[in-house]
């Protein structure tokens, strides 16, 4: 019988129906990391004196296709294919090159248009999709530090940054949280990548603790952004 490849199509966030090349396409975007990258935008969005909903919307829009789609298709190409290979490394480039090009066109929008301050942010944002994803410098910039810095803190100030060209004190404070945060998530998620490798019951039952920890970073972070957002609709 032949043997099936070793991906992580056995994570708790990959459907369990529908085609396998389906199913891993979707674990691809990792979306629920993915939305909790996105929140960060919006929390720092609701901050702002005046909320510009379009931009709000526009700028978590950004972050899914650069972060959800792109960084994590070029995450996919690493030797060690973590996905396996349902899909080519030039499929993996494509769809990565495919959906940053609109999320960089939009970002640069907002920028020339309303909020100069943010391509600073865009800038440093391009770099360590670059450098951590493709693991550029000999992996330098591949780690927790960099990883919370770039996918929690520099979110909540783009999202600030968009409504106010502007950085204050709480968008600061608030872009610790996101740090925290996405330090805790890329934390937790290191061991519990290499605890599902393995067979035994110790192993497991530990990856299902880090399973629990990973899903309630994630609820709190997205309920963080939905109650400051009913707060700001109905509040």
């Amino acid at each position: 019988m032949e043997e099936r490849e070793e991906t992580r199509e056995a994570e708790w966030f990959v459907p369990k129906l529908g085609p396998r090349k389906f199913r891993l396409l979707v674990g691809l975007s990792f979306y629920p990391y993915s939305l909790m990258n996105a929140s960060y935008v919006l929390i720092g969005s609701l901050l702002a004196p005046q909320v510009h909903y379009d931009r709000m919307v526009g700028m978590a829009l950004v972050y899914l296709l650069a972060v959800g789609v792109s960084a994590h298709s070029l995450d996919a190409m690493a030797p060690n294919k973590p996905w396996g290979a349902f899909l080519s490394r030039r499929q993996l480039a494509s769809l990565a090159v495919v959906c940053l090009v609109p999320a960089l066109g939009l970002g640069l929008y907002y920028a020339l248009s309303f909020a100069p301050l943010l391509l600073l942010v865009g800038v440093l944002e391009f770099f360590f999709l670059l450098a951590y994803n493709l693991e550029l410098f000999k992996g330098r910039f591949h780690g927790d530090f960099w990883f919370a810095f770039s996918w929690g803190f520099l979110p909540v100030l783009a999202g600030f940054i968009v409504q106010t060209d502007a950085v204050s004190l709480s968008s600061l404070a608030c872009a610790v949280f996101g740090f925290s945060t996405a330090y805790v998530e890329i934390s937790a998620s290191r061991p519990y990548k290499a605890l599902k490798k393995e067979r035994s019951g110790s192993a497991l039952a530990l990856a299902s603790k880090l399973e629990s920890v990973l899903k309630g970073v994630v609820a709190s972070v997205i309920a963080a952004a939905a109650f400051l957002l009913l707060h700001a609709l109905y509040g």
